[in-house]
């Protein structure tokens, strides 16, 4: 991979309108009949509606005196998160469809969201931007290494990669937004802000996402310490999504970070010419026809 300290000139943001699993029923355990798998991207999954309203809010809040780019690139961010917004509550619903009650935790996410908003919108920002991090971390893996989705639910684990591939590829909009948005700031205090941000918004995600695959478990049926083991076991040693997390989540409190300080566009090419992605003459990302 080569290595970018700004995002690439010619980097294209272009939204894959795709729909999934609309006409199928999604096996309550559908990633290989694994409770703990299911559980996790559940929770996860749980999260995206509100989260990436919150997300697009966010970011749109400090568009104003962007420059044409970055005006563009935040156009484009709107416009994925939204259809992933959609895809997900499309999926949350089978998986309410399937027996899993799923309100509280969107009334704790509901929350947490609401708690943020009564700070300053920068602190939104900031919290964006690490939350925006965390999910580059999490598609990179998806789409780098198979055997996070093998097994799963063919249509399931479809919808995680396409999101994942857009997820990489406008990982760097909130970055830039917050450079937009703080250029007057001192390098000390943009590192300070952004760094703390990142601590509690790690600290609150790690404790949430847990709290929420033990609730969908306890509704399997499965408690206890063997439970919590065992999940934990999924979660961190193998395959281990939580562990791949701790070196770029490092390299953020860095000097010079930026996103596309790796420059990992090849896992979307790789996806595209996988699932035959075309372009139509606008240059909007379009599915082949099945």
């Amino acid at each position: 991979m080569t290595t970018a300290t700004v995002t690439p000139n010619d980097l294209s943001i272009t939204p894959r309108d795709r729909r999934f699993g609309r006409e199928e029923k999604t096996p309550r355990w559908w990633h290989g009949d694994d409770p703990y798998a299911t559980a996790f991207y559940n929770a996860l999954s749980i999260t995206f509606p509100k989260g990436e309203a919150f997300f697009v809010d966010s970011v749109r809040a400090f568009r104003h005196g962007a420059d044409a780019r970055l005006a563009d690139d935040i156009k484009n961010f709107v416009t994925q998160e939204a259809m992933h917004s959609r895809e997900h509550v499309a999926f949350n619903n089978r998986a309410a469809d399937a027996g899993y009650d799923i309100a509280p935790l969107e009334e704790k996410v509901q929350e947490r969201l609401d708690f943020i908003a009564t700070k300053p919108k920068i602190a939104s920002l900031a919290a964006t931007m690490a939350l925006e991090h965390f999910t580059a971390i999490l598609a990179h893996e998806l789409l780098a290494n198979p055997k996070h989705l093998e097994g799963a639910d063919e249509a399931t684990a479809e919808l995680w990669r396409w999101h994942a591939s857009e997820e990489i590829e406008h990982k760097g909009v909130a970055f830039d937004t917050w450079m937009h948005a703080t250029k007057d700031w001192s390098r000390a205090k943009r590192w300070k802000v952004k760094s703390l941000v990142m601590v509690n918004v790690t600290y609150n995600f790690l404790k949430h996402r847990w709290e929420g695959m033990l609730d969908l478990l306890e509704q399997d049926g499965l408690t206890g310490a063997k439970v919590k083991w065992r999940m934990f076991k999924y979660a961190v040693l193998s395959p281990g999504m939580v562990r791949k997390w701790f070196t770029p989540w490092i390299a953020y409190f860095l000097p010079g970070f930026h996103p596309w300080n790796e420059d990992d566009r090849q896992l979307i090419r790789d996806y595209d010419a996988e699932v035959g992605t075309k372009f139509d003459t606008s240059g909007r990302k379009v599915r082949r026809a099945a």
